[in-house]
Formats: C-alpha cells, structure tokens, sequence
C-alpha cells in the first residue's frame, strides 16, 4: 500500500487508498477520523506496538459520512471514529456502518454506550461545562439555566453555536424543557454574550483569562490539555485563570457526550478493524484515554486522571443519548432562529 507518513507518525491515507486493490493489506487498519490526530495519536501507538498492526488516519472536520457513501463499495474505511452522539447515529443512518457482535467490545462498554444495533460504541465521555474565571466569579456552583440570568450580561463566551458540542447541550436543554423554554433560555443566554461566538474552547478561557468575558462554556478534556501542553506553555496560563464548574452537579447533572467507534459498511481489512475496536474498548486504552486524553473512560471501574480528578466530582446527566440525539435538529433550528451566532444586541 501506498502511503505517506506524517510527521508525528501518524499516517495519512493518500488517494491510492480509493482502489480496491490499494484498500487492502495484511497488517494494517484504515481510519477515518473527526477526532484530531494528536488525540489519537497515543492510542495508535500503543495498538501498533501490541498488534503489529499499522494504523492509516484519514482526518476529516467535515463530511466524512459523504465521503463513505461517494467511496461506495471501494471504501478503503475499516473504522470510524468520532466525537459526539449525532456523528455516530449520522454514520448509522446513512448507511455506512456495520452492526458488530464482539464478546469483548460488550463486556467492556456499557450496554448504555451502545447502539442496540451495535452499529457505533462510545468509548469516552467528556463533561460541557463551565469554564469560570478565579478572579472574578466566587460562586462554586452553577446550573445551565443560570447562564440565561441577566446578572451574566456581557459576561460569556462560547464558540459557534451550530457546532456539535454546543448543539447537543442545546438539545439536551430540549430534552429537559420542552422547545419553547429552551428558545427563552437560548435568547437569554445570547444576550448575555460578551461577544459573537467564535473560536474554539481553549480560545474561551484565553478569553477568560484576558478579562473579555468571566464565564464561558468548554468541554472538560481540554482543560488537561491546556493544563499539560508543553509545546504551547501560554496554554497553561489559560487554563489556570479558570476553574471548572459542574452545571446542575444538585440535581440532574452535567450534560455530557462521548466520542465512540464504528466498523464501516464496507471494511476491507474487517479482521484487523475488530482488534482495533476490541483494543481500545479495553483497559490498556481507556487507561491511555483518561491519562494522556483527559477524558472519562467508559469502562466500568477505570479512573480519570488525577488533572480530570482536579476539576472535582461529575455528576453525569442520566438523560439517554438517544433522546439528545432526537433533539440535535430541533436545537440547530434554534440557534439560527434566536441568532445566536450574531451575538448580543445592544
């Protein structure tokens, strides 16, 4: 196969990879990936150096569920992995995923990580929280509905509206509330922007930290990589201007999501894509997910970091995650009806 490495080691797949012929070969395993390849990168490394098995990522931030379907039956795709639960039920409904039925993969994910088809598996979860700054916010508590008080005006930041991870808070506010009051609650929480949304978490607690807004909502996992990032040591500044707070931790619970696995439609290289998915249900790979990824493993009984540990105990949001999966289109119609993406109005 013809391949070209990239320069942290993990590797790309080139257009060679559109032909049958090129879409199959012994000792290796084809990815295609929303997560970002520095996330994926260590647990990789460690399915190599078990396996022997080589490990080809294609990453995509958009489309790849079209990508699959144009491939049709020439796919080089053995397995997908993403974040959040829409892109895993997009994948299944669009016909690019096969059900598995692996004793391992079973054993080691929660019935409630799964699809009851076993089209897609979550493998880690990861809190939407609130990114709080030290200085100006004394409270140590906070509910989601809090966001849309008006003490908040011109105090928040969040990224785009419409992107996946604000989408499923969104919907599961749906979940919990009913369309109506969550149109009420979004408007308030527009209006209390500090600015248009923009950027990604790490950017909101830059933003924290240089006094544009005091409250800001983020995903757990990139405080510890902010937290730990040597390469970009300004990264760390950002993250200790913030605290973490747990939305709703005395009642229902922090929204949460998960990045998950699924065995493409058409995997030409199926066997080596089960051990991929049966490694990285398992302990050796959760442990890698939670220490070095600073996500919540999914396996039951493995711990979070002692960073994850830091920000304090998660209680999880308890809603289905097919019931914040039903909503996600009802929550993206919202945003554009409240405007949210334009940020407040004076």
């Amino acid at each position: 196969m013809s391949v070209s490495r990239a320069a942290m080691g993990v590797l790309s797949l080139t257009a060679t990879l559109l032909t049958t012929s090129a879409a199959w070969a012994d000792g290796e395993v084809n990815i295609y990936s929303y997560r970002q390849p520095d996330l994926i990168k260590p647990l990789l490394d460690a399915f190599t150096k078990e396996t022997g098995i080589t490990t080809n990522v294609l990453f995509l931030d958009k489309g790849l569920v079209e990508r699959i379907q144009a491939e049709g039956a020439n796919s080089p795709a053995d397995v997908i992995l993403t974040v959040d639960i829409s892109r895993l039920t997009e994948a299944k409904d669009a016909g690019v995923t096969q059900p598995v039925v692996n004793e391992t993969i079973s054993k080691d994910i929660p019935a409630h990580f799964r699809d009851p088809d076993g089209n897609w598996f979550g493998l880690t979860t990861r809190g939407r929280v609130v990114y709080a700054s030290k200085d100006r916010v004394a409270q140590d508590d906070i509910t989601y509905e809090e966001l849309a008080d008006p003490k908040w005006k011109g105090k928040i930041c969040t990224r785009d509206g419409q992107h996946s991870y604000n989408i499923g808070l969104f919907a599961s506010m749906i979940a919990h509330h009913g369309e109506a009051e969550t149109e009420k609650w979004l408007t308030g929480l527009k209006n209390n922007l500090a600015k248009k949304p923009d950027g990604g978490d790490r950017d909101q607690a830059k933003a924290i930290l240089a006094g544009e807004c005091d409250l800001a909502l983020g995903n757990t996992y990139y405080v510890g990589l902010m937290l730990t990032n040597e390469k970009e040591p300004e990264q760390k500044d950002w993250a200790a201007a913030i605290k973490v707070l747990f939305p709703n931790a005395k009642d229902r619970g922090t929204h949460v999501n998960i990045s998950g696995m699924a065995l493409a439609k058409n995997a030409p290289n199926k066997d080596n894509a089960l051990k991929l998915m049966e490694f990285l249900s398992e302990g050796e790979a959760q442990k890698i997910y939670a220490e070095q990824v600073y996500e919540y493993p999914v396996l039951p009984g493995a711990e979070p970091s002692d960073v994850v540990k830091s920000f304090g105990t998660i209680k999880p949001d308890e809603l289905p995650l097919a019931d914040i999966a039903a909503n996600r289109k009802k929550a993206s119609e919202l945003v554009d009806k409240v405007g949210y993406n334009d940020g407040p109005q004076d």
